[in-house]
């Protein structure tokens, strides 16, 4: 079923979603506002697109031209609905593809941010999968896996270009390594906590293409406080999108 929501009570901004696909999630949000926009960049792009909430409120935060990328055919037309609903087909374009296929010679080193939530969980053919077709494309590397990703992000993005993305702290060594690996510097890494006296289970990366070695450890992200109120953190997260 389609519903059209807003983006955090944003008011002059919709999205469309459906409950049959994972909808978007504090992930995302957190993303399009940990990711560095520096006023030299230009040509952003978001893989794994989903929905388009990257996009969409990455958009609140600088005029840059925005590409996303969704191989999903279902989620892309959502995203390219609410992309026409909120009046911003002329700054973002969506294309309906394989992030494999989308590196081509036209788009080879012209990126100067990417940002990634891609699929978080390792798959083979003895994975127990308790999910539909379209969730698990969604969460496990069914089609794309995380090396590939960062591969890819490395020829996509100039030099000097970022890559931020979001993925489990259980496989931060990978992240790190496909990182170093491809030639992307680690630069920020930032834990997320649902409460403080638990332990962290999803984290945020920037790395730079070809950047020099210099790795800052930001200020925790915790959601919310023992006694189940939103944090800080979390209500400057929204009160930034309902500006």
């Amino acid at each position: 079923m389609v519903n059209l929501n807003d983006i955090l009570g944003y008011k002059n901004r919709k999205i469309y979603q459906n409950d049959d696909y994972f909808s978007f999630s504090l992930d995302s949000v957190i993303l399009a506002n940990f990711c560095s926009i520096r006023k030299r960049d230009k040509y952003i792009l978001d893989l794994c697109s989903g929905n388009g909430i990257v996009p969409f409120i990455v958009s609140l935060r600088s005029s840059c031209h925005i590409d996303g990328v969704e191989i999903q055919k279902e989620l892309f037309d959502l995203a390219v609905s609410s992309c026409e609903l909120n009046n911003l087909s002329e700054q973002i374009s969506f294309f309906n593809c394989d992030i494999k296929d989308f590196l081509n010679k036209e788009n080879s080193e012209k990126y100067d941010l990417i940002t990634c939530n891609p699929p978080f969980f390792k798959y083979s053919e003895d994975s127990f999968i308790n999910l539909g077709y379209e969730k698990t494309v969604a969460r496990h590397e069914v089609l794309i896996n995380l090396e590939e990703v960062v591969k890819i992000s490395s020829s996509l993005l100039k030099s000097g270009g970022n890559l931020a993305m979001v993925h489990r702290t259980d496989r931060l060594l990978d992240v790190l390594f496909a990182f170093k690996k491809y030639n992307i510097e680690p630069k920020r890494i930032m834990f997320i906590y649902n409460k403080l006296s638990k332990g962290s289970t999803l984290f945020f990366i920037e790395g730079q293409k070809n950047g020099n070695v210099g790795l800052k450890i930001e200020k925790p992200f915790v959601v919310y406080n023992e006694d189940n109120s939103y944090t800080e953190e979390y209500s400057t997260i929204t009160e930034e999108v309902l500006k």
